[in-house]
This record gives C-alpha cells, sequence and structure tokens, in this order.
C-alpha cells in the first residue's frame, strides 16, 4: 500500500468513526436512515452538478446496475447498524461491524478475485477472530440472561456481513469497470433513497420528528459519511481490496475509545483492548 493510499484510508477512518458515532446519539430506526439519505442527495445534487458540467463523465456499459446493486446492500447494512445501535452499546456494535467486515473481506478476495495474502494476513485475520469472541464476552453469550447481548453482536456481525459484501462489490464498480467514485456513491446514495421512500412514505410522521429533533446529528451523517466513503473508493482504484479493507478498520480503536470517554458506556477498558488487538491483527491483514 502506497503512502498516499494509507493517508486516504486513515482519514477516511476517523471521519467514519466521528460519523458513527452521531448515528448512535441519534439512536433511531428506518426514519432516521432516509432523513440522512434525503439531505446527502440533496447535498449531492449542487456537486453532481459542477462535476457533470466539468467532466462530462460517461458510465461504463453495466454501471447502472452495478451501482444499484451497491445501493441494496448499502441500505440493509445501514437498517442492521441503526437496530444494532439501538439494541446493544456503541463499544460493542462498531467494532464487531469493522472488524467482522474485513475479516470476510479479505476471505472474500482469496476466494471470488483470486488474491493471496500472505501468512502474516493469516494470522492477522486469526487474532481478529480471537479478539471478536473476547469482545462479545464468548461464552457469557449462551447464558440464558445475556439474550440482549446476543441480540446486540448478532446484529453487528450481520452489518460486517454487508460491510464485507460491498466491499467487495465496490472493488469491482470502481477499479474492474472504472466508475468516478464520486459518481459511484452518488448513485448508491439516490439508490438507497428510492428504496427506503416507501417504507419511509408510510412513517412521515416519524421522520418528521427526526427532522425537528435529530437534523443536526442526521447532517452530520450525511456529510461526514460520503466523503468517507469516496475516500476509500478512490484508495481502492489502485490499491487491492485485501489492503484497503483491513487498514481502514483501525477506526475501531477510536470507536472504543468514543464508547469509553464519550458515551460513558461499560466494559470500556476490555473493550479498548479488545479493539485494540482487533486493529492490530487488521494491519496484520493489511501488511501481509
Amino acid at each position: 500500500m502506497t503512502s498516499f493510499a494509507l493517508l486516504l484510508v486513515l482519514v477516511a477512518a476517523v471521519l467514519h468513526a466521528t460519523w458513527n458515532y452521531f448515528a448512535k446519539r441519534a439512536g433511531g430506526g428506518l426514519p432516521f436512515v432516509y432523513l440522512i439519505g434525503v439531505m446527502i442527495c440533496a447535498l449531492y445534487v449542487p456537486v453532481l452538478s459542477i462535476y457533470w458540467l466539468t467532466h462530462e463523465p460517461v458510465l461504463p456499459p453495466g454501471a447502472g446496475w452495478w451501482i444499484i446493486g451497491s445501493g441494496v446492500l448499502k441500505t440493509s447494512y445501514s437498517l442492521f447498524l441503526q437496530r444494532g445501535y439501538r439494541t446493544g452499546d456503541f463499544s460493542l456494535i462498531y467494532p464487531l461491524a469493522r472488524g467482522t467486515g474485513p475479516l470476510l473481506s479479505t476471505l472474500g478476495a482469496i476466494a471470488l478475485l483470486g488474491e493471496r495474502p500472505s501468512w502474516l494476513a493469516i494470522a492477522g485475520g486469526a487474532v481478529i477472530i480471537v479478539s471478536i469472541f473476547f469482545l462479545a464476552n464468548g461464552a457469557k453469550l449462551f447464558h440464558e440472561d445475556h439474550a440482549h447481548l446476543r441480540n446486540a453482536v448478532k446484529y453487528g456481525i450481520l452489518s460486517g456481513i454487508f460491510i464485507a459484501s460491498y466491499t467487495l462489490w465496490d472493488r469491482r464498480g470502481v477499479a474492474i469497470l472504472a466508475i468516478v467514485p464520486l459518481l459511484y456513491d452518488a448513485g448508491t446514495a439516490y439508490t438507497q433513497l428510492a428504496l427506503l421512500t416507501p417504507f419511509a412514505w408510510r412513517r412521515r410522521a416519524e421522520v418528521r420528528v427526526e427532522l425537528r429533533e435529530r437534523w443536526r446529528l442526521a447532517l452530520g451523517v450525511a456529510v461526514l459519511s460520503p466523503v468517507a466513503y469516496i475516500l476509500v473508493l478512490t484508495a481502492m482504484t489502485f490499491t487491492p481490496v485485501s489492503y484497503v479493507a483491513p487498514a481502514r478498520e483501525v477506526s475501531i480503536v477510536f470507536g472504543a475509545f468514543i464508547g469509553a470517554k464519550l458515551l460513558k458506556e461499560t466494559d470500556s477498558r476490555k473493550r479498548i483492548i479488545a479493539a485494540a488487538f482487533m486493529a492490530a491483527g487488521i494491519m496484520a491483514l493489511a501488511l501481509g
């Protein structure tokens, strides 16, 4: 990985942890996700207009269907992530989702894209698995009294599965199909909005409540989320996904720190330690 790619990914990691903190504070569901989508699409209108006038881009064949597929995956991810934040602590859900994602992305890159990480990367994957088990309280998950914890862990891991899915999908979109990252992310944003609109219309009263009470948090997510992911997409245009996906997850440490210091969540010391080991395992994946 070049130093420029690493810089893009690290900046994206800080922005990503920050917008997830806003999402956790909101604690919303579909109405909040929809409000974010409306804001993102509104913000994209002037950006796309200027880009189209100055570049006159042409989308490659099949780009539209690929963008729609990405939008479907990211819509599922957004809904599961918000459900996770409503069910469990930020310092649990965020590391689980972000740790599971790159591990599965790397496995997918091996199986589907023909990438071949080294033994160092394989060892990093093993560290991630152990860290996830430690973070989620391991064997305690099976005790009857921890049903709520199992539910939270389920949503965290499901979010990670969708992270892995759209990471592999998007790598092909920007690196193989050569779709411009800005247009790619904007297209997925409009796809998400279209998918959620029928459901949001039936819950429009809740959407109005979210707009009135949480518009600042929604705007924070709407600004930071696209910028963070465009940086990641840009890095993936010239860097293998088995490097980018793990390296961006240094945000796990930021997320654990936010949960401990800003949200005052329980088990903070344990979760920071688990997040640090997980980040080390992820960096081993990247270096391998």
